[in-house]
């Protein structure tokens, strides 16, 4: 007969005891009161992640803690969710039109193929664009240097502004490099295919901001299919460890370790690529609190990237733009800590980091400025951590990231504990705009 699994409080009394730690100096040593663990150990409240992750630490579980929490919602029956699938290119497949309003919004429509070619020729009203103009730019030697200039400006913008703004102009540059292409001798066309590719994902990266997970897979495949029309698998590569962000903003260890190790396992990929999966994986390896398996991810990636090359054959940089790969790397350690439970070296971390990252790197500030705020509210630094906080919403506010608000709504949890803290009492409204729901 199979032994069952105890219980994660029960679990934990056991460890707890086994390493000689009474209630009173192990809930000072984790952050959390004695009567709320108490509870915890009785099973009378449910253990969170992030309790269970640094009460793994503390009593170096190797991640056998972690793994006695029930997951939520998808995984509730007991299996874990698959990896979001890519979305593919039929003759009568999914696209997704961008609407344009009066007002200067917009939104972005899924609608079938068909569709979407019937209601185009009703509503051009007689609006073509020449092809015998579109063949002569694309043959110009200008068009493909001011399109990558327009490429990396558009990054730069991403950096300090919402999806909202960023989105149409991607998009509309996506679509009239792959026009451009169709009346392109072979050589120019691949080159427009490949520049065509690099915005296309960039449009997931910013869906996914956005909040549409569904639609930041679709724009992916849409990228890989045409970095693979231009002879370019790299991005096809890559394309694994975008997908692998996906399953990390869902919590899903297991997916997004297979979908890095995937993206990792060719050596004939670039080490730039290689060394990106193997922080992915170790991002993976965090979530799962697997404190060996994610610093030996690290330091694989810290090989890697500094036998890199920061741009690729193409003269893009692949991934992030704001940062050096070595500051990335520290940047994801800084990370890794938090979710393995060790919030105090994830919060030192993180500010030595960040206090090289130009002003300009709004986003890039927000999102590793949350997560280091996060760590000082878990390690107990109460009014630092609010401090942090507000400086991150400057720029949160701004850049508008779904991403970003999971790790706020993360900083709002943990912060609850002290909710009657003036500093708490006042970061909370700037919080509920932030996350666009009631938090108390």
């Amino acid at each position: 007969m199979t032994e069952q699994p105890a219980s994660f409080g029960v679990e934990l009394r056991r460890r707890r005891t086994d390493a000689g730690f009474s209630l009173a100096t192990f809930a000072k040593q984790v952050h959390y009161s004695k009567g709320y663990l108490g509870r915890i150990e009785t099973g009378e409240k449910p253990a969170t992640l992030d309790l269970a992750r640094r009460c793994d630490a503390a009593l170096e579980a190797g991640g056998q803690l972690v793994a006695l929490v029930p997951k939520d919602t998808a995984a509730a029956g007991g299996e874990s969710p698959d990896p979001p699938a890519m979305a593919t290119t039929e003759p009568d497949s999914e696209v997704w039109v961008m609407t344009m309003e009066p007002d200067g919004s917009s939104r972005l429509v899924p609608m079938r193929r068909r569709e979407a070619l019937a209601m185009g020729a009703a509503s051009l009203l007689g609006l073509t664009l020449g092809s015998q103009s579109s063949a002569a730019a694309a043959q110009q030697d200008g068009t493909i240097v001011a399109f990558k200039a327009l490429f990396e400006q558009t990054r730069q913008l991403g950096q300090i502004t919402g999806p909202s703004v960023v989105l149409p102009t991607v998009i509309a540059q996506t679509h009239t490099l792959r026009g451009l292409a169709t009346g392109a001798d072979s050589r120019t066309r691949s080159e427009l295919l490949q520049l065509a590719a690099r915005y296309a994902e960039y449009a997931g990266w910013m869906t996914q901001e956005a909040g549409d997970d569904r639609g930041a897979l679709w724009w992916t495949r849409s990228a890989v299919d045409m970095a693979n029309a231009a002879g370019d698998t790299e991005l096809s590569t890559y394309a694994l460890i975008r997908q692998a962000l996906i399953t990390l903003y869902q919590d899903d260890a297991a997916s997004t370790i297979g979908l890095a190790r995937q993206a990792g396992s060719d050596p004939r990929t670039p080490a730039r690529i290689r060394g990106l999966a193997a922080l992915r994986e170790a991002q993976g390896h965090a979530l799962a609190c697997d404190y060996d398996e994610t610093q030996r991810s690290l330091d694989l990636a810290q090989q890697l990237l500094a036998d890199s090359a920061e741009k690729s054959k193409d003269g893009v940089v692949t991934g992030s733009a704001s940062v050096t790969s070595t500051r990335l790397q520290a940047m994801v350690a800084g990370w890794c800590l938090h979710d393995l439970g060790r919030p105090q070296q994830a919060g030192d971390l993180l500010d030595q980091q960040l206090n090289a990252i130009p002003d300009s790197a709004r986003r890039t500030h927000a999102r590793f400025g949350a997560r280091r705020a996060l760590a000082y509210a878990s390690a107990g630094e109460v009014e630092h951590a609010c401090t942090l906080a507000h400086r991150v919403l400057d720029s949160a506010e701004v850049v508008d990231s779904a991403t970003i608000r999971v790790d706020l709504r993360r900083l709002t949890r943990t912060l609850a504990r002290w909710h009657s803290h003036q500093p708490v009492r006042d970061l909370y409204p700037r919080l509920n705009a932030a996350l666009r729901t009631p938090i108390g």
